[in-house]
């Protein structure tokens, strides 16, 4: 199969890519549409040493199992389902766990990705491919009111303008937050304003202490610094995107301020369906390209210019 592989010398395509080995409880999907993710651009600059297939997002075609020839979406954690974090219903923190093209796991920037069948869930009809490879990251998203009681926060900042603060700023907005979405890209902001919800350029933001919650979507080292200058004592800091490289800020002021920071990763598949299922969060005006998957150099060019939000692939049709 054709496939983008990436190994110790760098990104390769392989046009006669073998097809994964099924696993014990996988199926084959033939991809549709996948997007490409911040993540998956850390990857390639060596975060996680991964090689193999990239890609985590996608919509495909299950070949076999009970959803054989209906479209699917699936959870990117391969978890053992014996150990007693799987046990205790954390499954995504399994010791044991490969995660689709981020660890020891094939992804999806190939024509066929097999998949643990528990981790599939069927796509509404009236749900398009373009929207359901948005499944994912708005899953994660919406893990934020999963870990925490948004009614509790009344202001809140979200910093990052690109496609996860974008998601997260509606998912916030929509449990009742008074949100703002402060970044460095008039483009990916006017998109968001669009949306109804306030923005701000950085460049422009005075540093006031105030916000009962800041959302950190940045993926840069100097995010959580900016937080600090904007979350108020007591306040919480949730931290949803992941960084190459080992530095990074002080945690004085978490001690000082005594500031809840929390990490939050991958949410819930169902709830993020329904939301697309009743349109209710507005996920098509993000994509800004899209290109075929031999033509995956341009499309990661694309992904990292500054005015594209989401980027495409279209896999097979």
């Amino acid at each position: 199969m054709q496939a983008y592989v990436l190994t110790a010398q760098g990104l390769r395509f392989d046009p006669d890519y073998p097809n994964p080995h099924l696993r014990d409880g996988e199926v084959p999907v033939r991809v549709l549409t996948a997007g490409i993710c911040e993540t998956d651009l850390q990857l390639i600059k060596g975060y996680m040493g991964f090689q193999g297939v990239l890609g985590h997002e996608f919509v495909g075609i299950a070949e076999d199992g009970p959803y054989a020839g209906k479209r699917v979406v699936g959870e990117i954690n391969c978890s053992c389902h014996r150990c007693d974090y799987c046990n205790a219903g954390l499954a995504n923190h399994c010791p044991h766990r490969s995660v689709l093209g981020i660890l020891d796991h094939d992804g999806v920037f190939a024509e066929t990705v097999n998949v643990p069948q528990a981790n599939l869930h069927l796509v509404p009809d009236n749900v398009s491919d373009d929207e359901a490879v948005f499944t994912e990251p708005l899953a994660a998203a919406f893990q934020i009111p999963a870990q925490l009681d948004l009614s509790k926060f009344h202001s809140a900042i979200v910093l990052g303008d690109g496609r996860l603060g974008n998601l997260c700023a509606q998912v916030i907005t929509q449990a009742g937050c008074d949100v703002t979405v402060i970044g460095k890209h008039a483009e990916k902001l006017r998109v968001i304003d669009e949306l109804g919800i306030p923005t701000a350029p950085l460049s422009s933001v005075e540093l006031e202490r105030f916000a009962d919650l800041v959302v950190d979507c940045t993926g840069s080292p100097t995010g959580l610094t900016t937080a600090y200058q904007l979350v108020r004592p007591r306040g919480t800091i949730v931290l949803k995107t992941t960084v190459a490289g080992d530095a990074g800020p002080t945690l004085a002021p978490v001690v000082i301020d005594e500031i809840t920071v929390i990490g939050s990763r991958c949410g819930p598949f169902d709830t993020a369906l329904k939301a697309l299922e009743s349109n209710s969060i507005h996920v098509t005006p993000l994509i800004s390209a899209r290109f075929a998957l031999q033509e995956i150099e341009r499309a990661l060019t694309a992904a990292r210019t500054a005015p594209n939000l989401k980027v495409l692939l279209d896999v097979s049709s």
